[in-house]
């Protein structure tokens, strides 16, 4: 193959990537363990090779050389040279081009073959066998990209402004980039599916009417299809397969790897007063186990990107994917870090949501609170100011670490969506869990100055059912999945309130929706950070598929052309739920609630209430047949609220209670009915009100 002769000067060993200067093009890239390291240039399709050279310098275990007059939109890859010794933990193979960590964009995508593997597919010793196939052709090429271009809000003269929602007032919408947009009617068909998709005025105007405060995205970072689904016809729909940290996925673009077309979705969302939290992998790559493909990471220092079992020809996985990324190595922390901070630098974002962040807390192989990687976020002067987010689980040895993360970190809390579920569907005992939810399980979370925005609230996340099939469902029906329906989780805590699946019987239908109006109340009178699951503000459902990671089609999209009447009603009632929570600062609280009395007020900042009248008794608590409760929240300066509950099958008589500060209790939203701020006329302190079976009901006090 004929090749383009160039000069290569030594270049510098920082910023680790491709960074143009405006007269070419510096590269540098991490290995502690190579030998040698060739870029490799392409055409503009990343089909043809028109240029081979050696970075000439290595300074601090990094490859460096400056190519002058290289522009970007320059298509390349890497081949590392090294020893192929998995028995010692390395893998280098020169005949596999690798993808630049600290890419920030890629051409093309994971055509799968044979050649992606550093060793011989079949061949009786597996990975100990070595691969001389090249696997340039099915790689994504990684794209020299101008850095220099800065933010630009989408309105030329206006200084784009973040919205910096405090965490006490945030409501998060978790959002898939295509599922949200890809059945649009009003998104241009050429938009639906892409960053241009979800900021469309329509979409937009979606999430205001709500009264959302930030759009959680699943994974926008580049991610790979894998091999096996490819093989089944199906694709990685959520995105937690990542293959680049700086790259955004391409098919998100219109133009792939188009960086602005992000930052315009970011500035549009921004202007509507919506915060932007990205969904996250550091925790491993697409490289899967030792039996994975050779494509970045693995190719250029295995031994120094992957955390190695004692034995290191196989990985320390704590994340059920194959491999867990070495955030204790210097660079692959720094690597995470810049990554980090690209996305709010240059991205504008303003948070992030780890996925399996316990991962990240492991050095020394068990979780520690203060682990490097959360100890450098703390400190770190851009990112210590986002919303920081942990899922806080891995699949390894004492994975599940709820309450643990540091100050500064708030948790997807698991606990509460399980309790919030139990109680609703009515399983015995399940009112001490109940309590603890509702007020932002303090029990968890209150140490170290930590507030009760540490807790985010769900009831349904993108793992697991949809409200809708929550109770429309007692099994999961994965089956599409080809998995056998093995796959996603077996107990859900869900109902189907008398027949699987689709009904036509207008009763089921009505208790079906009534189920769904008491958990989206529960949801918002809980003290912590409500999240809110895409589509279930309209009824979504995913026919039963608990697990539909793998599911790009009708079966996870919006329904936008589906709303009907009932629809309409429930996402009203929705809005009207929001706006009770946006109104009332009980509701929001900055400090955990433990009964404390309230100067001059006469009442305590909360106070459980039995049925019948009168305080919540330790025997009330202990009896497991009760599901009914009273919460009276009292604040300084403003009315209190009173929020009846009731999951019993049957309706139960409530006393409502007398605090001298109340003339009357205006109803605000009754979950049976569907109703905000009903037109009957206030109920008298000390009047009983019978509270029919599986509501919810919210009450202001009227001063005299």
């Amino acid at each position: 193959m004929a090749r383009t002769k160039l000069t290569v000067e030594s270049g510098l060993p920082y910023p680790l990537g491709a960074s143009f200067d405006g007269s070419g093009v510096n590269f540098a890239l991490f290995s502690a363990n190579a030998k040698r390291v060739e870029l490799c240039l392409f055409d503009d399709k990343g089909q043809r090779e028109q240029a081979r050279v050696a970075l000439p310098e290595y300074t601090d275990e990094i490859f460096h050389g400056f190519l002058p007059g290289l522009r970007p939109g320059q298509r390349y890859g890497y081949r590392v040279y090294g020893p192929y010794e998995p028995e010692a933990g390395h893998r280098f193979n020169p005949n596999k081009l690798l993808i630049d960590p600290y890419a920030k964009a890629l051409h093309g995508d994971v055509t799968w073959s044979d050649a992606h593997y550093g060793y011989v597919v079949g061949d009786e010793a597996e990975d100990l066998s070595f691969d001389l196939r090249d696997s340039a052709a099915g790689v994504p090429k990684s794209v020299v990209v101008d850095t220099t271009a800065r933010w630009r809000p989408t309105l030329p003269w206006r200084r784009e402004n973040r919205p910096r929602t405090l965490w006490r007032d945030t409501i998060i919408y978790e959002a898939h980039v295509k599922g949200m947009t890809a059945r649009h009617p009003l998104v241009p068909e050429n938009a639906r599916g892409t960053f241009a998709g979800l900021s469309h005025p329509a979409v937009i105007e979606h999430l205001v009417r709500l009264g959302v405060t930030a759009v959680e995205l699943m994974p926008v970072q580049a991610f790979v299809d894998d091999h096996h689904l490819v093989e089944k016809g199906l694709t990685n729909y959520w995105g937690y397969n990542t293959l680049s940290f700086f790259a955004s996925h391409h098919r998100y673009s219109r133009r792939a790897g188009d960086i602005a077309e992000f930052r315009a979705m970011v500035s549009r969302l921004h202007e509507a007063g919506i915060e932007v939290i990205l969904d996250v992998v550091y925790n491993h790559t697409a490289e899967g186990n030792h039996l994975g493909p050779t494509l970045s990471f693995r190719g250029i220092d295995n031994a120094s990107y992957y955390m190695l079992d004692d034995n290191p020809r196989y990985y320390f996985d704590t994340t059920g994917c194959g491999n867990t990324i070495n955030q204790r190595h210097p660079r692959v922390l720094q690597m995470i870090m810049d990554s980090l901070r690209y996305w709010v630098e240059d991205g504008h974002v303003d948070g992030f949501r780890f996925d399996l962040a316990t991962s990240l807390g492991r050095e020394n192989k068990p979780f520690e609170p203060d682990a490097t990687f959360l100890d450098a976020i703390r400190q770190d002067p851009v990112l210590s100011r986002c919303k920081l987010i942990a899922e806080p689980w891995d699949v390894g040895e004492d994975g599940y670490q709820i309450g643990n993360f540091p100050p500064g970190w708030s948790e997807w809390n698991g606990r509460y969506r399980d309790d919030i579920r139990s109680y609703w569907k009515g399983d015995r005992g399940s009112l001490p869990g109940l309590a603890s939810g509702l007020l932002a399980s303090a029990n968890l979370f209150e140490r170290r100055g930590r507030r009760p925005w540490s807790s985010i609230n769900f009831v349904t996340s993108h793992d697991g059912f949809t409200l809708a099939d929550l109770y429309a469902y007692n099994d999961k029906h994965n089956e599409a999945n080809q998995e056998g329906n093995v796959d996603g989780h077996p107990d859900n805590l869900s109902w189907n309130c008398g027949t699987e699946g689709v009904s036509d019987d207008p009763e089921i239908q009505a208790l079906r929706v009534r189920m769904r109006r008491g958990a989206m109340a529960l949801l918002m009178v809980s003290q912590g950070v409500p999240m809110i699951l895409m589509g279930d503000e309209i009824g979504r459902s995913q026919s039963g598929n608990n697990n539909a990671y793998c599911q790009d089609n009708e079966t996870s999209w919006m329904a936008w052309q589906a709303i009907d009447d009932q629809d309409e009603a429930f996402f009203a009632f929705v809005c009207g739920l929001i706006r009770i929570r946006q109104r009332w600062p009980q509701l929001r609280a900055a400090r955990f609630l433990h009964g404390r009395r309230l100067a001059r007020e006469g009442l305590k900042d909360i106070t459980w209430l039995r049925p019948a009248g009168g305080e919540m008794r330790k025997s009330d608590w202990e009896n497991e047949n009760a599901q009914s409760l009273g919460m009276m929240l009292g604040a300084v300066g403003t009315e209190p609220l009173l929020v009846l509950f009731n999951a019993h099958h049957e309706p139960i008589d409530f006393r409502l209670p007398a605090p001298t500060v109340v003339a009357a209790w205006r109803c605000l939203a009754d979950s049976a009915r569907g109703v905000i701020e009903p037109a009957e006329a206030s109920l008298a302190p000390g009047a009983d009100l019978r509270v029919p079976e599986r509501a919810v009901f919210i009450f202001e006090g009227r001063r005299s």
